[in-house]
């Protein structure tokens, strides 16, 4: 029973690391554009830039949200990924038909 449930969780940290890895290539894809935005901003006259943000074809100026955004999500798929490999450590474990916690299991308690 608890192969199983490993396997489950192990399956539902997955799903959850792809979704961080999405968000964070979102995350890197708003900075690299607030940065062609900026160069936009300075190069065309105001009018112009004015007129784009009016078509929504150029975003309100980026703040240091994206930046503090990036280091979330970095950090939360770190933790994910730890929490996965413990995980798949402990399934191997119970594959491997060991009787006892593994060590990294009871340093973790």
């Amino acid at each position: 029973m608890r192969a199983v449930d490993l396997a489950v969780y192990a399956d539902a940290l997955a799903a959850e690391a792809a979704a961080l890895t999405a968000r964070l290539e979102r995350a890197r894809r708003r900075l690299r554009e607030a940065a062609i935005e900026y160069e936009a901003r300075r190069a065309l006259p105001a009018e112009t830039v004015a007129r784009l943000e009016s078509l929504g074809l150029l975003a309100p100026a980026a703040t240091g949200n994206e930046t503090a955004e990036l280091g979330e999500v970095q950090a939360a798929l770190a933790a994910v990924e730890r929490l996965q490999a413990w995980v798949e450590g402990e399934l191997y474990a119970v594959g491997a038909g060991a009787r006892s916690p593994s060590p990294a299991s009871r340093a973790a308690r």
